[in-house]
C-alpha cells in the first residue's frame, strides 16, 4: 500500500514543493528584463476559493480514491495551487481514473513512463540529438532521404527573450509528402523532415527556442531540451498529424509543471486528444475551421446582427479567432492566467468518464465498459459538461473554448457594430483583450452565452 501520503506527493516534485503561502508569480517567475513585455498576471491566490495542497490531500480516501466533485467544486471557484497544479490537470485530462488506487496509478504511471523511454530510444536511434540536452534548429536529411552530415545545432543562448514569437496564422500545407527511398523508411523520413522544414507548420526546433523565453525556468537550457524531446517523441508516434506550430505552446506548460519528462509526455498528449483536430490540415481546409464554423453558427443565433456585420466586412469565415483557439488564448493572457483559464474550462468540462473513454475496457481500474454520461451523479460532471447532459444536447463538439471566443465578441459588440468596417479593425479591437481579460469572469460569460445559445437553438 503506499499510503496516505500518496495524495499530497503524487505528482507534486522539485521546485514546485514551495510554502503553499507563496505567491503565485514565485512558481513561473518572468525574467527581469522582460517584466515591461509580457502582459501583468491577474491570478491570486485566494484562499478558501483556490484548490490548495491541503484540500488537494483530503479529497482522496485511505487508499487513494479521488472526490472528483469536491476537486471540481473548488477549481470552479478559484482555481488550483500551483504547487499543485500538474498533478491534479493529469486528472483532469483523463490521464487516471478518480476512483483508482494509489497503487494502481502507480503501475500506470510506471508502464506509461517505460512505454515513453521506448519512444524516446527509437527516436534517439533515428536521430543522436534526441535526449543529448542539444536543440537541432536545421534540416538533418534532405527531402530525397540523404543525412545532413552537419545539421546546425542551436546556440540556445543566442535565442534571447527578445526573439519574436512567430505569428500563428491559417495557412494550408500544400506540400506533398516525399516518395518512398530505399535508405529511409517513410515513416522515418516524414519524421526526420518533421524535426526541421522552413514551412510554418513543420519546425520543432525553432519554435521551441522561441517558447515562453521570458520565463525564467527556460533560461536553463536542460529544460528547452527536455521540451524539444517531448515534441519530437510526439511527432513520432502521431503519424497522421506529427508536429505543428502552437503544439509547442500546448506542451510547455506540461514540461514546466511535471518534473518528470515522461509525466510531461503523457499530459500532453491527453491535451492532444482533444485538440490534435485543431491540428489536421489539408490542402482545402486547416483544422481549426470546424470550431471556427461553430463559432460562426454561435454567433448567428445568439446575436444575428452582429454575425450580419462580420459577414458584411469578410469576416464571416471567423479568422480573426484562429490563434485564440488554436492555443487556447495563451497569446493572450501571462503564462499564469492562461493555464489558470485553462484548468477552469477542464473543470467544466470534466466528464467522470473521460478515462474509459481514453483507455481500452480490459485496461480500466473498475474492468468495465465506459459508462454513458447519465449514469454518473451530475455533480461529478463540469459545470458545462453538466449543462449538455442535462440538455440531452445533440451538438457534443462545442467546446468551451469556442463559447469563451463567443463571449468575447459579445463582449465588443458594440464597438465591432460601430467601429469595424473591416478584418484589421476586427483584429485591432480584439487586441485589446491582451493583458486584459479576466479568465474567472470570461468562463461565466461563456456559460451564459452556452445557455442562451440552447434556449435559442432549440425554439428555431
Amino acid at each position: 500500500m503506499v499510503g496516505h501520503c500518496g495524495a499530497c506527493c503524487e505528482g507534486v516534485r522539485g521546485i514546485y514543493m514551495k510554502s503553499a503561502s507563496a505567491d503565485s508569480t514565485d512558481f513561473f517567475a518572468v525574467r527581469p528584463e522582460c517584466q515591461d513585455e509580457v502582459p501583468k498576471t491577474k491570478f491570486k491566490n485566494k484562499p478558501g476559493k483556490t484548490l490548495s495542497a491541503r484540500k488537494w490531500q483530503s479529497a482522496f480516501s485511505q487508499d487513494g480514491h479521488l472526490d472528483i466533485a469536491k476537486v471540481l467544486s473548488r477549481i470552479q471557484r478559484g482555481g488550483i495551487h500551483p504547487s499543485i497544479k500538474g498533478v491534479v490537470w493529469e486528472f483532469l485530462l483523463g490521464c487516471y481514473d478518480p476512483k483508482s488506487t494509489f497503487d494502481e496509478r502507480s503501475l500506470l504511471r510506471q508502464r506509461r513512463r517505460e512505454q515513453y523511454e521506448m519512444w524516446k530510444s527509437e527516436c534517439k536511434n533515428m536521430e543522436p540529438t534526441i535526449g543529448s540536452g542539444r536543440i537541432i534548429t536545421g534540416p538533418v536529411i534532405t527531402e530525397g532521404g540523404i543525412p545532413i552530415q552537419d545539421p546546425s545545432s542551436s546556440d540556445l543562448n543566442n535565442e534571447g527573450p527578445g526573439t519574436p514569437t512567430p505569428d500563428i496564422s491559417p495557412r494550408h500545407d500544400g506540400s506533398t509528402s516525399p516518395s518512398p527511398v530505399d535508405s529511409v523508411e517513410k515513416k522515418v523520413l516524414q519524421w526526420k523532415l518533421t524535426l526541421h522544414q522552413i514551412d510554418y507548420f513543420w519546425r520543432i526546433g525553432l519554435d521551441v527556442v522561441r517558447t515562453d523565453r521570458a520565463l525564467i525556468f527556460y533560461v536553463n537550457d536542460s529544460n528547452l531540451a527536455k521540451l524539444w524531446d517531448v515534441l519530437c517523441v510526439y511527432a513520432w508516434i502521431d503519424t497522421d498529424i506529427g508536429y505543428c506550430q502552437g503544439m509547442n505552446d500546448l506542451c510547455s506548460p506540461m514540461v514546466i509543471l511535471l518534473q518528470n519528462e515522461a509525466d510531461a509526455f503523457w499530459c500532453f498528449e491527453h491535451l492532444m486528444r482533444r485538440m490534435r483536430g485543431n491540428f489536421k490540415t489539408s490542402v482545402s481546409s486547416i483544422g481549426v475551421q470546424s470550431q471556427l464554423s461553430t463559432l460562426a453558427e454561435i454567433i448567428k443565433v445568439v446575436d444575428p446582427k452582429l454575425h450580419q456585420h462580420l459577414e458584411n466586412i469578410d469576416g464571416g469565415e471567423y479568422l480573426f479567432a484562429f490563434r485564440m483557439l488554436m492555443v487556447l488564448f495563451r497569446r493572450e493572457l501571462s503564462f499564469m492566467d492562461a493555464i489558470y483559464l485553462w484548468e477552469l474550462m477542464w473543470a467544466m468540462e470534466y466528464n467522470p468518464n473521460i478515462f474509459s473513454q481514453y483507455e481500452d475496457p480490459s485496461t480500466t481500474t473498475n474492468n468495465g465498459a465506459a459508462s454513458k454520461g447519465k449514469d454518473k451523479p451530475l455533480k461529478q460532471y463540469g459545470k458545462f459538461e453538466r449543462k449538455i447532459v442535462k440538455s440531452s444536447s445533440l451538438d457534443q463538439q462545442a467546446a468551451l473554448s469556442v463559447f469563451l471566443m463567443a463571449g468575447v465578441l459579445e463582449a465588443k459588440n458594440k464597438r465591432l457594430l460601430k467601429e469595424a468596417t473591416g478584418l484589421d479593425d476586427v483584429v485591432q479591437i480584439l487586441n485589446d483583450i491582451t493583458g486584459n481579460l479576466d479568465a474567472k469572469k470570461a468562463c461565466r460569460e461563456a456559460l451564459k452565452v452556452h445557455k442562451k445559445y440552447l434556449s435559442k437553438a432549440k425554439k428555431s
